[in-house]
């Protein structure tokens, strides 16, 4: 008991002095879940406003195959893109591995499933009335669209919210892509788990604060912006 409230002590003073070390961590963290979760979102979200908007052969497949994807675990997807991107596989000559790029895609493979089915269940949620409606009113495929993104808001916020919370707590795919490099690829959680081995518990501690931060602050802008709309 002694040696966590002294860790977690120590961890706050950590914060407070703003260590250069913890801070580039927490960069490199934020910057690699940040673009993975905007490339998630760009191509999440129109496949799955399509997939529900749309009917066409194969849907519920499509559907079920998402859903599996959820579930799939970091390490395999970590196992399967450095296959394509060591040097003896097809993107070899790119050198991508042991890179910052390699985690984004990594990450972005991750949770691409994740934006899309909170898409399509957020979208197909919403009463086909108002397709129709807007369509009876002259209404073009795309502002019929938008109308529809804007009723389905809360729940593709949320996907986006989901799927950023997802890559910034995960481990497999930053240490097998990433490699742990100090300065360069060392994200929150390997570094809490590379600190661990070590025995030194200052450093993982005050980087689990930050992380549970950075979800708390994550949540309340999202109540915020739930607030803010319905006002």
């Amino acid at each position: 008991m002694d040696l966590l409230l002294d860790s977690f002590l120590s961890a706050l003073l950590l914060i407070w002095s703003i260590d250069p070390e913890l801070l580039v961590i927490v960069q490199v963290s934020l910057k690699v879940s940040a673009i993975s979760t905007l490339i998630a979102g760009v191509v999440g979200i129109p496949a799955g406003f399509l997939i529900a908007f749309r009917p066409f052969r194969g849907k519920r497949l499509v559907i079920t195959v998402l859903n599996t994807l959820l579930a799939m675990p970091t390490v395999v997807i970590g196992l399967f893109v450095y296959a394509f991107i060591s040097r003896r596989g097809i993107f070899g000559a790119f050198d991508l591995l042991y890179t910052q790029k390699a985690i984004i895609i990594g990450q972005m493979i991750l949770i691409i499933p994740i934006v899309t089915t909170f898409t399509i269940a957020a979208i197909s949620r919403i009463d086909e009335r108002y397709r129709k409606t807007a369509l009876t009113l002259g209404a073009n495929v795309f502002q019929t669209a938008l109308i529809i993104i804007r009723e389905a808001r809360f729940g593709i916020v949320a996907s986006i919210i989901v799927a950023f919370g997802r890559v910034i707590a995960e481990v497999g795919i930053s240490m097998m892509l990433g490699g742990n490099a100090k300065g360069f690829t060392r994200t929150m959680t390997t570094a809490m788990a590379l600190e661990y081995d070590k025995g030194e518990f200052v450093l993982s501690v005050a980087l689990g604060i930050v992380l549970l931060m950075v979800s708390f602050g994550m949540n309340v802008f999202f109540n915020y912006f739930q607030g803010k709309a319905r006002v």
